[in-house]
């Protein structure tokens, strides 16, 4: 298994400023399940997106794991444009978690992997990396269960906290999502959510339309202008 390990302050805080190299390869984060859900659609999307993160020569971070959705991102990316597009970072308890499970990280099928010690350092990472990609880079929520959720929740509240502009896209397979984006609108109706920041969280209904909403993102007017810099 080729791995390294890492830790990272988990109070480090993220600037949210224009990609530091323009002319740098977009990166995108895609939190998703560890499960490959009931329907065949869900892995189907997975595929589909890594072929578009292909063809766009976006490079993928993700969680690290090697089964469900995350697996079979990381697994078809890395065939498609090799081991140095994907980098996975892992907790080490969920490291033995795949241990258990049978799962084997090795960077030809899964590229690179990074291990930590916790679940701050993890999301951290990932976001760092998110946000030191060139444009059209971004975080992408797939099909998932609380943890994926809590996730995207998490990089839509500091998009909204004004601490990264970057895109965050739920991919809506077979209407997963249409829960949430109802409850948006609800927000929205009931008064605790701007109309504005509403449109933080965009739907994207294929994987084409994934790349493209990340690279015509457009940051809320109506978000918190807050100095995430001071000490």
């Amino acid at each position: 298994m080729a791995s390294n390990t890492a830790t990272t302050p988990t109070n480090s805080l993220i600037d949210d400023t224009p990609p530091k190299n323009p002319s740098k390869g977009p990166v995108v984060c895609v939190f998703c399940g560890a499960s490959p859900g009931t329907s065949p659609a869900h892995l189907e999307a997975a595929r589909s997106l890594a072929q578009a993160l292909h063809d766009n020569k976006i490079s993928l971070v993700y969680g690290g794991g090697t089964v469900g959705l995350m697996g079979e991102i990381a697994r078809t990316l890395v065939k498609l444009s090799g081991p140095a597009a994907v980098h996975g970072i892992i907790p080490e308890a969920l490291l033995d978690l795949e241990r258990e499970r049978g799962g084997q990280i090795d960077e030809e099928l899964y590229g690179r992997t990074t291990v930590v010690a916790d679940m701050h350092t993890r999301k951290h990472m990932m976001a760092k990396e998110v946000l030191e990609g060139g444009p059209g880079s971004g975080f992408v929520a797939m099909s998932g269960g609380f943890g994926t959720l809590e996730e995207l929740m998490e990089v839509i509240t500091w998009n909204q906290l004004g601490i990264h502009g970057r895109g965050v896209v739920a991919f809506n397979v077979e209407g997963y999502y249409d829960g949430l984006i109802q409850w948006v609108r609800t927000a929205v109706s009931a008064g605790f959510i701007t109309p504005g920041n509403a449109g933080i969280l965009v739907e994207a209904l294929d994987a084409e339309e994934v790349v493209q909403q990340l690279k015509e993102y457009r940051v809320s007017e109506d978000r918190f202008k807050l100095d995430w810099t001071q000490k």
